[in-house]
């Protein structure tokens, strides 16, 4: 197979296996990726799983054409990709093995040598020059091993991303890539979110054309939506609007009651309702999807004290891979002593994020007339946003939504006649009550400035606190002027046209223009309300929350200068100019503060 004209594939795919790692069904079996990029020397990318030494062998004698490697580039210590690092070794004699301190390390560990007199030791940063081609590597601790390197060939534009963008399968199964990548990354890569962002923000400074993982296809096309996906994944932001129940039931009773909440749900709305039976279902794919929608429901019984086991098995699972950003409610069943809503809060008590509904149903062996009216107060709860973000069932004219404004940080959304666009503002107030009207101050270097004095109308989103970083980057770092912050996103729409945000928000007010103040380098546009909803009952962004609980901490140990309050810029020099905007967020000097 030609990735490129000078880069090959040389893996195998798997169908012996049945578990992948001792425990993730693979019904379409597994690849194990490994290249081979021929210039005046050359390299070959990792090897294959121990079970496939000759077939993987044949694959180079056969792709080499009679020439030796020069260098094998081991980029992950796994056993599934260098088992056949000994076997190599002693084949080609001559060649010289590149890779990091730690993965040697683990080579004498395996192998009994560290092959001292036959490698090269790379690290952040390191060039390996083929000819052409130059690999550069970049250090990939913790996806999901600490001794972890991708490399990138800029002539090719090829990234070899080790186990990032993996996934279950062969390559000679024809299968979509979306819902078995996320299971592999849920299931393997997920505890380690934070150190993905870390190796994404290295990555977006590259221009990649192909995606050569270990396991699963080459990506070589819409490239941003595997990155925005592995973005959503790392992050513990929700890819999908809907309610997954993950539930046990031992005689039934708890089962009926969750078919029975299910109709509830669909009835009031909910997109998508996903059920899996822990009992029977696969507990990885399960997993997946608590991770992929924003609200879990957990039904299940009080079983010795404690709660049933494949219930406690998925909890432990979420709580290993550090679930959060989500709501989730509980569905408990006992027939004497009901136990299973405060287990199952005591085991996710160390997860961030995670708000607990007010409405907790509990069943006495089965079903009555109270417990029905728990799960409807309960699905009415659930899906309260959903009721408001569709037009056919909101209530329009819920001025409550006023009480959401305070000294926090908004979404204003706008529309140019060509694209939407959005931006973070924090200055809003309501400055009369009869009528109601709401100010709203814009700096005028803003493109949304321009695009609502000539259209006269906006939507003012009200953030709440499970808004992540993300939205702030999306919103706020970025101008809408060559930028369309809404080309990831399923756009939801106002009775006037505009875009209101599909989640983050606890309400939203759509704005009329009736008067403009000129403030010199802002304007302030004060505004009549045509639409007003309230979303969800979640706190709104403070500025202070923003500050304290949003914002990454930004990196200023052993450096000087001046950081960003806004984004966490550092800017490194003894003054700071006047004049000087953040290049991240376009704040200015103002809201920058000395180091230390």
């Amino acid at each position: 197979m030609f990735i490129t004209e000078d880069i090959k594939y040389i893996g195998v795919n798997d169908h012996r296996v049945d578990l992948f790692e001792g425990q993730y069904t693979v019904p379409n079996g597994m690849s194990y990726n490994s290249y081979a990029i021929i210039d005046e020397r050359i390299a070959i990318m990792d090897t294959v799983d121990a079970h496939f030494t000759h077939e993987w062998l044949d694959n180079i004698e056969n792709t080499l054409g009679g020439r030796t490697p020069d260098y094998l580039v081991i980029q992950h210590m796994e056993p599934d990709h260098s088992a056949n690092i000994a076997n190599f070794m002693k084949l080609y004699k001559n060649t010289v093995i590149v890779s990091s301190s730690k993965a040697f390390v683990m080579m004498k560990n395996y192998f009994g040598t560290e092959y001292e007199d036959r490698r090269i030791i790379i690290e952040e940063g390191s060039t390996l020059s083929l000819g052409r081609h130059t690999l550069a590597f970049v250090a990939a601790p913790m996806v999901h091993w600490p001794e972890v390197m991708v490399t990138y060939d800029a002539c090719d534009k090829v990234l070899f991303s080790a186990d990032g963008f993996g996934k279950f399968g062969a390559l000679d199964v024809d299968e979509p890539w979306e819902d078995e990548a996320r299971r592999y990354f849920i299931g393997i890569v997920g505890k380690y979110g934070v150190q993905v962002q870390s190796l994404l923000k290295k990555a977006a400074s590259l221009d990649i054309s192909k995606i050569c993982p270990l396991h699963g296809p080459i990506l070589t096309e819409d490239l941003g939506h595997y990155i925005n996906l592995y973005n959503i994944w790392s992050g513990y932001d929700i890819e999908s609007e809907g309610i997954m129940i993950a539930y046990t039931s031992v005689y039934g009773n708890t089962r009926k009651a969750v078919e029975s909440f299910a109709d509830m749900l669909r009835s009031k709305g909910c997109p998508k309702v996903v059920i899996h039976d822990l009992a029977r279902c696969d507990q990885a794919e399960a997993v997946a999807d608590a991770f992929r929608y924003g609200k879990l429901v957990l039904a299940t019984t009080t079983y010795n004290a404690d709660i049933f086991p494949f219930m406690r098995d998925f909890v432990i699972h979420l709580v290993e891979r550090g679930y959060k950003n989500r709501t989730i409610g509980i569905i408990e069943n006992g027939s004497w002593a009901p136990l299973a809503a405060k287990i199952i809060k005591n085991m996710l008590a160390n997860c961030k994020k995670l708000t607990f509904t007010d409405t907790t149903v509990t069943i006495l062996s089965a079903l009555n007339e109270k417990s029905v009216a728990q799960l409807e107060a309960l699905a009415d709860e659930l899906c309260r946003d959903y009721i408001a973000k569709h037009s056919e069932t909101a209530n329009k004219n819920d001025l409550s939504a006023l009480f959401n404004i305070g000294y926090g940080l908004y979404v204003v959304t706008s529309n140019d006649g060509k694209k939407d666009n959005g931006l973070i503002v924090n200055t809003v107030s309501q400055v009369t009550n009869t009528p109601n009207r709401i100010a709203v101050t814009i700096n005028k270097a803003n493109y949304s400035h321009h695009v609502i004095k000539q259209t006269g109308i906006m939507n003012l989103n009200m953030l709440s606190i499970d808004a992540p970083f993300s939205v702030f980057e999306t919103f706020g770092f970025s101008s809408g002027r060559n930028t369309d912050k809404f080309a990831n996103c399923d756009v939801l729409r106002s009775d006037n046209g505009l875009v209101f945000l599909p989640r983050y928000i606890n309400s939203f007010m759509s704005l009329k223009v009736e008067q403009y103040l000129d403030l010199d380098t802002h304007g302030m546009f004060i505004c009549s309300i045509t639409e007003s909803r309230v979303i969800s009952a979640a706190p709104s962004m403070t500025y202070s929350y923003y500050q304290s609980d949003v914002k990454p901490k930004p990196k200023t140990e052993g450096k000087k200068g001046f950081v960003c309050k806004v984004c966490g810029y550092i800017y490194e020099g003894d003054v700071l100019p006047d004049d000087f905007s953040c290049p991240l967020c376009k704040h200015g000097a103002a809201d920058f503060e000395p180091i230390g």
